[in-house]
């Protein structure tokens, strides 16, 4: 493609951090997990952060942890990335899809509260395309009916709800670093909490079931290998219960931290992406653009998505035409969401022959998610918008 959908944002920073980690002998569970891990609790002040190998690991471990599993319910978006849904189904809980407020694309707190039954155990919230759920709300539901509140804030690093950074809000919350997301590791995720208990316990079943102190990687034996080490690497096949590999490489993580330390500056060039496409699109009749900025939220810009209507009504079959259109001019874009609910692997779950979705279902129907990402250029951008002008008026 001449314009990518995304492309990752990588630095000199960077590259030196990955190298410097390559003339070391540790690669995994060593000091760059360690020096991560507290960065990431620290920029969303919390006290815990257990780094893992991908966003959906984390919400997989969070659920485990919190205690969900079989006979439990979990209310969840269709809204979404299927990792939300399937993450449920690891831990053999059923998930509940519940429909979406129209401008936030979050979860509706009114229609959270119906969904509940005896059987619910969790509410699952997915900050959408960076933009906050109603938190204050959506706590309140959950302590009034003594459920846990995972945030799934993979799409939203640094956005916040009443001056609050995403990620603090609930029992735990997880983040997502594929090189597609505001910051990347490469592959790799992150789970933070304000409970010590949960953060040991997630940290044990990342590791193999290992417990939560056996932080000690494979070294190259030689001189700079300690005592200390020898010590340690007895807990290496000591397992206390049944785990996963879901480590994160000290590759990984030394990225993931010189992106971290780059984080305004990244938010800002996002941030500045979205309000040219912004005043590129104002008034094109046919393309409801996203909001800007929203009462009480900031923003943390991971996609823009237009929504396109044909006339009152929005068609998927206008959108493919357009997307089709598009991608003949070498310029690529994205159908987000396509509905958990509607996709094939899950089309046959009770879940999904149980769901009333008709936001979720209209408002995907017309969705397209433009070039986006750090360096997109003006020219880029100007391109992208022309192309999208005149695909929409000859439809």
């Amino acid at each position: 493609m001449r314009i990518p959908l995304s492309s990752p944002d990588i630095t000199d920073a960077e590259i030196d951090a990955v190298t410097t980690v390559l003339r070391t002998n540790r690669f995994s569970l060593g000091p760059q997990l360690e020096a991560f891990e507290q960065a990431m609790a620290s920029y969303h002040g919390v006290p815990h952060a257990v780094a893992v190998s991908s966003g959906t690991a984390g919400l997989h471990l969070a659920l485990l942890a919190l205690g969900v599993g079989e006979g439990c319910e979990v209310i969840v978006p269709s809204f979404s990335f299927v990792a939300v849904a399937n993450a449920v189904l690891y831990v053999r809980a059923t998930p509940v899809f519940v429909d979406i407020d129209p401008i936030t694309l979050n979860l509706d707190p009114a229609l959270i509260e119906e969904a509940i039954t005896p059987r619910t155990r969790a509410i699952l919230i997915v900050h959408t395309f960076g933009v906050p759920a109603e938190m204050d709300r959506i706590l309140e539901i959950a302590r009034r009916r003594n459920l846990a509140v995972v945030e799934d804030a993979c799409e939203a690093i640094g956005a916040e709800y009443d001056s609050r950074r995403v990620g603090g809000f609930g029992d735990a919350a997880v983040f997502a670093f594929y090189p597609n997301k505001q910051i990347t590791t490469g592959e790799g995720g992150c789970v933070v909490t304000r409970d010590p208990k949960l953060a040991s316990r997630i940290r044990s079943l990342r590791n193999q079931g290992r417990p939560s102190g056996s932080q000690v990687g494979w070294r190259q034996p030689g001189p700079d290998a300690d005592r200390a080490s020898d010590r340690d690497g007895a807990d290496w096949f000591e397992h206390i219960e049944v785990g996963f590999n879901y480590r994160l490489s000290e590759l990984a993580c030394a990225l993931g931290r010189a992106q971290l330390g780059r984080i305004d500056e990244i938010l800002g060039k996002r941030r500045a992406v979205a309000e040219r496409y912004q005043s590129l699109l104002a008034g094109v009749e046919g393309a409801e653009l996203p909001a800007i900025a929203l009462p009480r939220r900031s923003i943390s810009w991971f996609v823009y998505v237009v929504r396109l209507t044909a006339g009152s009504r929005t068609s998927s079959a206008l959108r493919d035409r357009i997307q089709k259109t598009l991608s003949g001019r070498g310029i690529a874009t994205g159908r987000y969401f396509a509905p958990i609910h509607q996709q094939p692997a899950w089309r046959a779950h009770p879940s999904s022959r149980a769901a009333h979705l008709p936001q979720t279902e209209a408002i995907a129907r017309g969705t397209l998610a433009l070039p986006f990402f750090n360096r997109l250029t003006s020219n880029q951008q100007e391109a992208v918008a022309e192309a999208l002008i005149v695909a929409i008026q000859t439809m």
